[in-house]
C-alpha cells in the first residue's frame, strides 16, 4: 500500500489529499465518540431514559448504537468545522 501524499505537495492527487481530509475528521471523531460514549453510559442506564413522559422501549444494544453514531456525527461536524477555519487560517 503506498503512502499518501503531503497535503504541501503539487504532484499530489486530489482524491488522495480528499482521502487524508476525510481521515483527518472521522478518525478523530471515532475515538472522541467512543470516549464520549463510555462516559455517559457509565452514568446512565439506557433502560431509565424516557421521551415524553414514556419509557422509549428500546433494548440497551439500541439505545448503545444510536447514542454512539450521534455522538460520531457530531464530533465530525466539530471537527470539520476546525479543519475548515484551521485551513482558511494557514493560506
Amino acid at each position: 500500500m503506498m503512502p499518501l501524499p503531503e497535503p504541501g505537495n503539487e504532484r499530489a492527487s486530489e482524491p488522495a489529499l480528499w482521502a487524508r481530509r476525510l481521515m483527518a475528521v472521522t478518525w478523530p471523531a471515532f475515538l472522541s465518540a467512543c470516549v464520549l460514549e463510555l462516559l455517559v453510559f457509565s452514568l446512565v442506564d439506557p433502560l431509565d431514559l424516557h421521551l415524553a413522559g414514556d419509557a422509549i422501549g428500546w433494548t440497551r444494544q439500541g439505545v448503545y448504537t444510536a447514542a454512539f453514531f450521534v455522538f460520531w456525527i457530531v464530533c465530525m461536524g466539530s471537527n470539520a468545522l476546525t479543519a475548515i477555519l484551521g485551513e482558511k487560517v494557514a493560506r
